[in-house]
């Protein structure tokens, strides 16, 4: 394929997208990131694209929202990943709300075989992934349904969540920036979203790379509320997806990588398997990034899951931790 074939295919992908990973454009024009790295950027110096780290968006600063259909098939490993990971720190007995979203969708293919959850959604998808879960229970909210991401949204909605309280949701969005935190592109999604953090005791966001330093015009989940983001491997040249990274970090937000020990196999248990202690997945292995403050609930707490913070235990080995996601 010419250069101009290439970028022209790019330049479509975005346009019906509003936002591609490189990874994903790499592979649909099958040449390598290197080779679609320096074709968005030419597209960049057009004004055609905007480049986001690992990955390209529309021009403007704001992305605006892609239906169902689209993002369904975008970064599908990485979703795949992250909900292998987050279902971890879900457990037995668990209250728990979940937000709408592709990459909810597969946590909650994976909830299905958690015994005596309640999940709490405003999403058909969530719902129906879970429909047939005989040990999970499964409540719905009211609302307005939304076409565009199978979503229930409006005043009741958010009334119906009003008085719940639960141990954790688990909530997407559009874009994640250590400056605003979670954000999507519709309004009516933000705000049935903030009714969903402030029923929970701590917040997980699942974030895919090519939403990290993304911004969309609403806030759902600001920095300092967000316990916990589960995120995948950072594309080994995007220095600026490591920088946001440590940001979040700095302000309080545990990062887990889903992939992060390039798929080693991680401590066993009896009989072989993960144990409850660091859960593989999948064949990937959970790396989190210290936890410098305190946050609303510990991070980890009722999942049997350790975490250790910055300044304890081992302070230098955990310097070079975050060093070394840096470089990644």
């Amino acid at each position: 394929m010419f250069a101009a074939e290439r970028r022209q295919l790019i330049l479509e992908m975005v346009r019906a997208n509003g936002a591609v990973s490189l990874r994903e454009l790499a592979r649909v024009v099958q040449t390598s990131e290197v080779t679609v790295r320096r074709d968005v950027r030419a597209l960049e110096a057009e004004g055609l694209l905007d480049r986001r780290h690992g990955g390209a968006v529309l021009p403007g600063g704001f992305t605006r929202e892609s239906g169902f259909p689209q993002k369904s098939h975008l970064a599908t490993a990485e979703k795949t990943a992250i909900a292998d990971l987050a279902a971890g720190f879900v457990a037995e007995g668990e209250a728990i709300v979940v937000g709408a979203g592709t990459t909810t969708q597969e946590l909650a293919r994976r909830l299905a075989r958690v015994p005596g959850l309640t999940v709490v959604t405003n999403s058909l998808l969530v719902a129906q992934a879970l429909a047939h879960a005989n040990r999970v229970e499964v409540v719905m909210t009211g609302g307005t349904l939304r076409g565009s991401n199978y979503a229930l949204v409006g005043s009741g909605a958010e009334q119906s969540l009003q008085g719940l309280r639960v141990s954790k949701a688990f909530l997407s969005g559009s874009g994640l920036t250590a400056e605003r935190g979670l954000s999507t592109s519709n309004m009516l999604s933000a705000s049935v979203d903030r009714a969903l953090v402030q029923a929970a005791a701590e917040v997980v966001v699942l974030a895919d790379h090519t939403k990290l330093g993304t911004d969309t015009m609403f806030q759902t989940v600001p920095t300092d509320l967000i316990t916990r983001l589960v995120t995948d491997e950072p594309l080994a040249h995007d220095d600026r997806a490591g920088t946001e990274l440590q940001a979040l970090a700095d302000q309080g937000v545990q990062i887990a990588v889903a992939g992060a020990s390039g798929g080693g196999s991680g401590p066993k248990g009896p009989g072989g398997g993960p144990t409850a202690a660091d859960p593989v997945t999948g064949g990937r292995q959970r790396r989190d990034v210290p936890l410098p403050g305190p946050r609303r609930q510990a991070p980890g707490a009722g999942t049997g899951m350790r975490t250790t913070a910055l300044n304890e235990q081992n302070p230098g080995a955990e310097r070079a931790r975050v060093a070394d996601l840096r470089r990644r």
